[in-house]
């Protein structure tokens, strides 16, 4: 499945967040992340951020859908993260 993760988090927290939710999707840009997950594999960063995040202050969406075919991005302005060219 192709999941879109985005955060809203009290500034104290934001670096952990990101910090989780890298080691399972790609950043995009801020409060953003995107990538390719299993159904076993997106209960990790779940559980992870739970302990992270709280509950009654912060916000995590996981937006799911089954197939990146459908996708279609389109940006104005400037990229701010993706994957990483290396040369």
């Amino acid at each position: 499945m192709y999941v879109i993760m985005v955060y809203d988090v009290d500034v104290a927290r934001v670096s952990r967040v990101l910090k989780v939710a890298r080691r399972y999707l790609t950043w995009i840009q801020n409060s953003v992340l995107e990538g390719e997950l299993t159904g076993a594999s997106f209960k990790a960063p779940q559980k992870e951020l739970d302990r992270v995040v709280n509950l009654n202050e912060d916000s995590v969406i996981f937006y799911i859908l089954d197939s990146k075919q459908y996708i279609r991005r389109e940006l104005l302005g400037i990229q701010k993260g993706g994957e990483k060219w290396v040369f």
